[in-house]
């Protein structure tokens, strides 16, 4: 967490991977143990899932109203997946930014260029590999959520998102979910402690200065 008595310019961290790979779990164990970070709820043109909560798990919206939004330029980063449009608004975003709270995005490869486009020194990028195409696809079948032409399409997708590993400042290979969730959090401290993001160095050291200049 960020060092006590210090103002702190928040890290826009972000997670990609192949679907499968395992950043959604690690994004998850991330929230639930970690109050100063939040996740950036994304607008999305596709249907809610059983359980979804629009304002919570996505801002969910037609095509028309995701195109206005991208003509005002009111998103950080959106891209086409899977058929869909997915999105990350602006505003919210800054508001966290400024407020020194930390954002994590689970967003793929495109979303992460446009992120770092747009706010640079800002961004942490993480990629998480899967530690086999074989083990990508067992997890896939696994999960039981998908059918096999969906899984195939996935698979098929895998290959073109993992060949932009490079445009990443971090990159894991998931072999076990813990110690990649430890080697990920390990990431976080350390991108927090960056002398850049703790605006209140200055005035704290002109502190601890003063009386030894009298």
């Amino acid at each position: 967490m960020p060092q006590p008595g210090l103002e702190h310019r928040g890290v826009l961290f972000v997670l990609s991977s192949p679907s499968g790979a395992g950043k959604s779990t690690i994004a998850r164990k991330l929230l639930a143990i970690d109050d100063n970070i939040s996740m950036s709820v994304s607008v999305t043109t596709r249907a809610p899932r059983p359980g979804e909560v629009d304002g919570k798990d996505y801002f969910f919206t037609d095509v028309p109203t995701f195109k206005e939004l991208v003509e005002r330029d009111e998103l950080m980063e959106w891209a086409h997946v899977f058929n869909h449009r997915y999105g990350t608004p602006k505003q919210a975003v800054n508001d966290m930014l400024k407020s020194g709270q930390d954002v994590l995005f689970d967003i793929d490869w495109q979303g992460a260029q446009q992120l770092y486009q747009k706010a640079g020194g800002d961004v942490v990028r993480v990629f998480i590999l899967p530690p086999s195409i074989g083990e990508l696809r067992d997890r896939l079948t696994k999960r039981g959520t998908d059918d096999e032409d969906v899984i195939a399409s996935r698979m098929a997708r895998a290959a073109s998102e993992i060949s932009h590993w490079d445009g990443y400042e971090y990159v894991l290979i998931n072999d076990d979910i813990e110690t990649c969730f430890a080697q990920v959090r390990m990431i976080l401290e350390a991108e927090r402690l960056k002398r850049s993001r703790q605006t209140g160095l200055i005035g704290f050291t002109r502190k601890l200065m003063t009386p030894l200049a009298q």
